[in-house]
């Protein structure tokens, strides 16, 4: 999907915006990192190193701790924006604007409503219409992806595991999930779709663009267990604009090289040959990352993986 046309943006006088960014332009913004990986970083060292591996953009979090996870502290994002050239990504528990609100004085480039983080309000998501900075937001179906658009998410994230088990079946699944009810969605007549939108409680204007388009019609990168290039690259041949990478990348001898094979990977995901070579060598740098079978949990035993 990194090589197609641009991706147009539904209009409409329904949508409105009360800041200084159109939605056009936040898409546009979102565009930028189509075919990229966003590394998650919990220091500058981290961040230094995701730039000079080829990384898109970074997304700022605080090392994993037990109890309630919030948003990052502001003094970290500004240090890691001071020490790199590339955009950074910050997390605001789901319906919690005022989270945004600090995010965006602070100057994050994007926004990411995470469920990754606790929830601040489980009936309500931002109105991400009402800030300058895109939004980024996650989903598991293609309602909830379409949902997400009309709130103002100027790019979908297809989340998968939450639990760190490096396990990709979870974002496999999400992937092909969403994909699926889009060629479904392309092979209806036009008047078909009005009870497709209700089924999957989308709003009906977006849904039948979705149709018109063959895809979301913002960009969408998969997020969850993509440790390998292979899994990168997996990610893109199933028609993802991108992926996210966890900052587990970071606890293995040789984090550098493991996320510049990654990059690689999203780069020439359709190149069996570049993707042996980035795959190659990778055993060592990655030790600490082979995860035990009391992290991984085997598939029919209950759990996400």
């Amino acid at each position: 999907m990194a090589d197609d046309g641009v991706v147009t943006v539904y209009g409409g006088s329904a949508i409105t915006d009360a800041k200084k960014n159109p939605f056009s332009i936040k898409i546009g913004m979102a565009q930028m990192l189509r075919g990229g990986a966003i590394v998650e970083v919990n220091n500058v060292d981290q961040a230094k190193i995701a730039e000079s591996a080829g990384a898109c953009c970074v997304i700022v979090s605080e090392p994993s701790k037990s109890g309630i996870c919030r948003m990052p502290d502001p003094s970290l994002i500004k240090e890691i924006k001071g020490a790199i050239a590339i955009p950074t990504v910050a997390r605001a528990r789901v319906g919690h604007f005022v989270e945004a609100q600090i995010l965006e004085a602070v100057g994050v480039d994007y926004i990411d409503e995470s469920e990754v983080l606790a929830i601040a309000d489980e009936d309500h998501f931002i109105n991400k219409h009402n800030f300058r900075a895109p939004f980024i937001c996650g989903c598991v179906d293609l309602g909830e992806a379409l949902r997400r658009v009309r709130e103002g998410a100027a790019m979908i994230r297809f989340q998968g595991d939450l639990k760190g088990s490096g396990n990709i079946m979870e974002t496999v699944r999400v992937v092909r999930k969403v994909m699926g009810g889009i060629r479904i969605l392309n092979n209806m007549d036009d008047d078909e779709v009005f009870a497709f939108s209700k089924k999957i409680a989308a709003p009906y204007d977006i849904v039948a663009q979705t149709k018109q388009m063959g895809r979301l019609p913002v960009v969408h990168f998969a997020a969850g267990g993509i440790v390998t290039p292979a899994d990168a690259a997996l990610m893109m041949q199933l028609g993802c604009d991108g992926v996210f990478v966890e900052s587990d990348i970071f606890n293995c001898a040789d984090p550098y090289r493991k996320v510049r094979a990654i990059v690689q990977a999203v780069r020439n995901y359709n190149d069996p040959i570049i993707l042996a070579n980035a795959s190659s060598g990778l055993e060592d740098a990655m030790a600490d990352l082979n995860l035990s079978e009391t992290r991984v949990e085997h598939l029919g035993a209950g759990g996400s993986y």
